[in-house]
């Protein structure tokens, strides 16, 4: 992961890592990458495709499976990826890394017990904690696995949307270092003014405070809270010191209207003597969200991989 990033960070390219709880938004993640690498003429391209597992603001590997076990969801998961990742799928070439999200300090312990050489990096989040214990924890969990795994801390919590905290609780730059030094992340999560869940992308990122941390440990930023920014704020990012991005809510917030749409245009093939199967499957609603995603994520990939 550490070559990888050194790599991307030689072409001038940020790193984009899209969350996912199902398979529809885990294959228009890939797709897009495929697409972009055909683009640019980089068929290893690297993407991360990330999951939470007991994060309190969203459970996506519960989510990935109607039985609502994450231990399930993150087999799932895995196994999903083991099959697109590998011929004959057309995503077989790309650089596929996955990453454990907001994996907390406290509920996500039988997890972290676990096998975890299928990663390649993992967000250590122990943000609700006081800081010395946040900084104490998370430097315990760099010296267990920094040797084997890239590891992400969070030296603020990044509000939640509707909270009213996010801008006015930026992190400040001298407590970013300071996190740095003790815990030996290799990235760090600051508050650079996002929030999480967003219904819209009205806020304004700061780029001036991550230039500013930039200053104090170099460039080791990761951007969380990224679909509150207008997609056309974030190109900067490079230049700011931000070497991965964190991705989902605009692709399910973004593609389902244009699902809702689609179901409206099509009434009268849902219902009455018009009716079609066709357009009463699973399979329809999921290929028209399929493609929004792809469309939404190729964006972002515009963006960071030029």
């Amino acid at each position: 992961m550490l070559a990888v990033l050194a790599d991307a960070a030689a072409h001038g390219w940020v790193l984009p890592a899209f969350n996912t709880e199902n398979l529809t938004t885990t294959e228009a993640v890939l797709a897009a990458a495929h697409e972009r690498s055909q683009i640019i003429g980089c068929a290893h391209l690297p993407v991360i495709v990330d999951i939470t597992n007991n994060y309190w603001h969203r459970q996506q590997t519960v989510n990935y499976t109607h039985t609502r076990n994450w231990e399930i969801g993150l087999r799932l998961f895995l196994a999903d990826l083991h099959v697109l990742c590998a011929p004959p799928s057309p995503y077989a070439d790309l650089n596929v890394l996955i990453h454990l999200d907001h994996i907390q300090w406290d509920s996500d312990a039988g997890l972290l017990a676990g096998e975890l050489s299928r990663f390649s990096s993992i967000m250590f989040d122990a943000s609700t904690l006081p800081m010395e214990e946040n900084m104490a924890r998370t430097a315990n969990f760099v010296r267990m696995h920094g040797k084997t795994l890239l590891i992400e801390g969070a030296c603020d919590e990044i509000a939640e949307a509707g909270s009213g905290a996010a801008g006015s609780g930026c992190t400040d730059p001298a407590t970013a270092e300071r996190y740095w030094r003790a815990t030996g992340v290799d990235l760090v999560v600051a508050n650079l003014g996002t929030e999480h869940r967003a219904a819209r992308s009205t806020l304004a990122y700061r780029g001036d405070i991550a230039r500013a941390i930039t200053a104090r440990i170099g460039p080791r930023l990761c951007l969380h809270g990224s679909s509150s920014v207008a997609a056309d704020r974030l190109g900067s990012l490079f230049a700011d010191g931000v070497r991965r991005v964190n991705l989902w809510t605009a692709l399910e917030r973004d593609s389902t209207p244009v699902l809702m749409r689609a179901m409206q245009g099509s009434a009268d093939k849902l219902a009455g003597p018009r009716a079609s199967l066709d357009y009463c499957t699973t399979t329809w609603r999921q290929g028209i969200v399929f493609a929004e995603m792809k469309r939404i994520v190729g964006k972002y990939l515009e963006l960071w991989y030029v």
